[in-house]
């Protein structure tokens, strides 16, 4: 194992809340830490505050008083970057730009050791770039932690293009001593979580700009439908509205403009506004003391039909349907219809209920049809969506409605839109890992171990695929895509090939 000892002396650069936890990490970890800031006084405060949070570790019995106190001795301010010139480590925690970035590392190469690893804790930069400047770039590597540093697993160790082997394993064991999980990637745009994590936000803001739903709604069913711990529009809120735009334009910049990362009008507004979520009192929703959070569309009650007709086989995870069905004591019998090649739910009325493949209800194709959305788990899941086509009637709606109402599914009908909510999601953030894996940005392991633990996702998405099968997650797309020009749903080579070698 290759980890920077723990004698050895751990730098960082940049005291505000990211620099702070980084601090308490390494020191708690056992380093002697020096922090450094720019801004008089202000490495001074951070050491206090981190002073205050190892006693909050101590009244929680995280650690000892001893530990503590031997903690506090080992940390200490510096007033100048000379005084970091026996770093084995130093970690950069400041604003993210790329010119300070540079100017501060070309600043510490004529400081440090020529065996000093430099890193950098850039979420959304350029690795290579930030490295750029410096006489020997080898020795630059990314290290990227996810706020709060001191809770959250997850580190990226991002390799530039001149960054040595060395380096990168060095500050991969180093964050894995420190009781992290690391995983590696390459150096491309959002690195694997915020480049992987984009449609769960993007595709919530296109159906809110198409009005398909409404945030609360939207929110709902990613919650409760596919198993999020929070939906897009109360975490943005919570991340910060300035903050994940902000991410959303670099990434779309650093893909030349890709129509895959397109970000949100809507989003900008709310932005330009001032209107930045919990940290402003009112994002996409209030937070003022007393304001009531709005509910999410959901269906009245309805009967439940005494029988259902199963045409073929549901496809991917909605074939469990049928014994939900039959357990909540409707009868399933076998409809006959001949001609058709999708597996539905034939209601008593007439209508076909069928789990969306990225067509709209409404098409010459599917007259008659009720759309349901997917669910990563239709036994696990409380809400499901509903999307009609114009030719249901209302009582068709209601059998739908009820039927579902059986399994104790909340239900959501929402406007008809090609890929409804989750499945468009869920199958985008499945494309874009699996073009990062075949691009050798990380590999599948370590896509869908960043994707559970930096964003605490309730899989992996290359479990996902294993699970839905990439020929379905390709058609669907492939669908969406016919429906909607512009290149923003054309499924990846890799997806693509994924799903010939199925068959």
């Amino acid at each position: 194992m290759t980890a920077i000892g723990t004698s050895s002396t751990v730098a960082v650069v940049g005291t505000g809340t990211m620099g702070q936890g980084i601090a308490q990490v390494a020191l708690v970890a056992g380093h002697r830490v020096r922090l450094y800031d720019t801004a008089p006084g202000r490495a001074e405060q951070a050491a206090e505050a981190i002073g205050g949070r190892l006693d909050r570790l101590v009244e929680k019995g995280r650690i000892s008083a001893d530990g503590r106190d031997a903690a506090r001795a080992r940390l200490s301010p510096a007033s100048a970057l000379a005084e970091l010139a026996d770093a084995a480590l130093v970690v950069e925690a400041i604003l993210e730009q790329l010119p300070p970035k540079q100017e501060l590392f070309t600043a510490l190469e004529d400081v440090v050791a020529a065996d000093c690893l430099l890193a950098t804790n850039t979420s959304s930069l350029s690795v290579t770039a930030v490295a750029g400047r410096l006489r020997h770039p080898g020795r630059c590597v990314g290290l990227h932690f996810f706020n709060p540093a001191p809770l959250l697993p997850l580190v990226e160790v991002i390799s530039g293009f001149a960054t040595d082997e060395a380096a990168a394993t060095t500050a991969y064991d180093t964050a894995a001593a420190w009781g992290k999980k690391p995983v590696r990637c390459a150096d491309t745009p959002g690195f694997i979580v915020n480049r992987i994590a984009r449609p769960f936000y993007a595709e919530a803001l296109r159906a809110y700009e198409e009005r398909v739903a409404d945030p609360a709604t939207i929110d709902a069913l990613l919650r409760e439908g596919a198993g999020f711990k929070m939906g897009p529009f109360e975490l943005t809120d919570l991340i910060g509205q300035d903050v994940n735009e902000a991410v959303t334009h670099s990434v779309w910049t650093a893909f030349f403009q890709d129509p895959k990362f397109t970000p949100s009008l809507a989003q900008r507004r709310l932005v330009e506004s001032g209107l930045h979520g919990r940290k402003s009192g009112r994002g996409w929703f209030d937070y003022a003391e007393g304001a009531r959070r709005p509910e999410p569309r959901t269906a009245e009650p309805a009967p439940a039909p005494e029988a259902v007709a199963l045409h073929g086989r549901l496809p991917g995870p909605a074939a469990v349907l049928r014994e939900l069905i039959e357990e909540a004591g409707i009868k399933v019998t076998r409809d006959r219809t001949p001609g058709e090649s999708e597996g539905f739910i034939r209601l008593p009325g007439g209508a076909c209920l069928a789990l969306t493949n990225g067509c709209p209800a409404t098409s010459a194709a599917y007259d008659g049809y009720i759309r349901f959305d997917l669910a990563l788990d239709y036994r696990s899941a409380t809400r499901i969506a509903l999307s009609t086509s114009k030719s249901c009637s209302e009582a068709d709606l209601a059998e739908a409605v009820g039927l579902f109402q059986a399994l104790g599914k909340r239900v959501s009908v929402i406007e008809d839109v090609p890929g409804m909510i989750v499945a468009r999601t869920i199958a985008m953030i499945i494309d874009f890992a699996v073009d990062a894996a075949s691009r050798e940005v990380a590999t599948a392991e370590d896509i869908d171990t960043a994707m559970r633990l930096g964003v605490n996702y309730p899989g992996g998405p290359m479990e996902w695929v294993e699970r839905l099968g990439a020929r379905w997650v390709w058609d669907l797309l492939d669908s969406v895509h016919r429906h909607n020009a512009g290149g923003r749903y054309v499924p990846s080579w890799a997806l693509r090939r994924r799903a010939d070698l199925e068959e």
